[in-house]
């Protein structure tokens, strides 16, 4: 099992790898460019179109090396794959309204937790609550979809940070499925989407020669909602030497930076009376830059900042949800402190 991982992994990437140089090439003869503007952090027009060859990696791979007789749901995921996909390069291409593009992502998180039926069955003590009704369980499931979409759009805003935090993400995921089951097609899938964001890399690292746009984030974030779905599912009847009490937060903790920066740009938004979903310059990534940081080490740092979390979360995976959320929560807000005592330090000096 172990070398259909690595096949799967290395053929997304090689396909992935393949695919970009013929789509920036569309994209300089086509003039499908992401041009800068007030709110971007990137100062020359750079093509959008890597997501469709992330998508195109990925799929191949799955198709190709994945067994659906054994995790019949595959389909279902490839379905709403494709729903994000299109939706991301209509955007990406020509723009769409953020109202069509929620319809989209909502439809798409229906036909994961529906007809695919992955959804969040158990809060596992969260609250007072265990096994959730099918229909809560069902609008509650779409609705985290629909967050971990987002949240992994809104920090596509520099150089390099939506693809390595998607490959901290899945492949944390992809060792513990594969831990758990060494047939886990789950983890033929998480590997499958390393390698695919592992090529995307090599042309998006400063100096950036492609983004990904919404086709890739969208798209990164619903097989990361699967993943961790799938993960807090697993965790409900699974009772051998990997098993995770606190699986809620421990699947929250494998992507909190997203998690968090959404939450905290929502919430700055809100307090100063405008809407949510109205896009601005004060996520983490701009506080680094802010700071004087390239996109390279301001990506670094956040990685540093993720990959940290995900190891206390897993030493300290048995002291339960709530006191785990407590301190992740913690240190998350001090290490925006830290940034925000900087910047006025910073700011003092000029």
């Amino acid at each position: 099992m172990i070398e259909t991982v690595i096949y799967s992994f290395i053929t997304s990437l090689g396909i992935t790898f393949l695919a970009i140089p013929a789509l920036i090439k569309i994209a300089k003869t086509k003039n499908l460019y992401d041009v800068p503007e007030a709110r971007k952090s990137h100062s020359e027009p750079i093509p959008t179109l890597g997501g469709i060859a992330i998508f195109a990696g990925l799929i191949f791979s799955i198709t190709f090396w994945t067994k659906f007789s054994e995790y019949p749901q595959l389909q279902y995921i490839i379905a709403a794959l494709a729903i994000v996909s299109l939706l991301g390069i209509k955007d990406d291409i020509s723009g769409l309204s953020p109202f069509k593009k929620l319809m989209g992502q909502i439809f798409a998180a229906f036909v994961i937790t529906i007809w695919g039926d992955i959804r969040i069955s158990s809060m596992f003590g969260i609250f007072g609550i265990g096994e959730l009704p099918e229909i809560i369980s069902i609008f509650f499931s779409v609705f985290t979809i629909l967050v971990i979409i987002n949240s992994l759009n809104l920090i596509d805003g520099i150089n390099g940070l939506s693809g390595t935090t998607g490959i901290i993400a899945s492949t944390t995921f992809g060792v513990w499925f594969y831990l758990v089951d060494p047939n886990s097609q789950l983890a033929i899938v998480a590997f499958a989407l390393s390698g695919a964001l592992a090529a995307f890399l090599r042309f998006n690292i400063s100096p950036s020669k492609i983004f990904m746009g919404d086709t890739g984030s969208m798209s990164l974030g619903l097989i990361l909602a699967v993943f961790a779905i799938e993960f807090i599912n697993i965790n409900t009847y699974y009772t051998g030497s990997y098993a995770i009490e606190s699986a809620p937060i421990i699947a929250m903790a494998i992507i909190l930076f997203p998690l968090f920066d959404l939450l905290r740009s929502f919430s700055l938004r809100i307090k100063h009376g405008k809407s949510p979903f109205r896009p601005d310059k004060n996520h983490i990534h701009h506080m680094l830059l802010a700071l004087g940081l390239s996109h390279s080490y301001s990506t670094f740092i956040i990685n540093i900042f993720s990959v940290l979390m995900i190891v206390i979360a897993l030493l300290l995976k048995d002291i339960g949800n709530y006191f785990l959320g407590g301190i992740l929560l913690t240190l998350s807000l001090l290490f925006v402190g830290v940034l925000f005592f900087l910047l006025k330090k910073k700011d003092s000096k000029k």
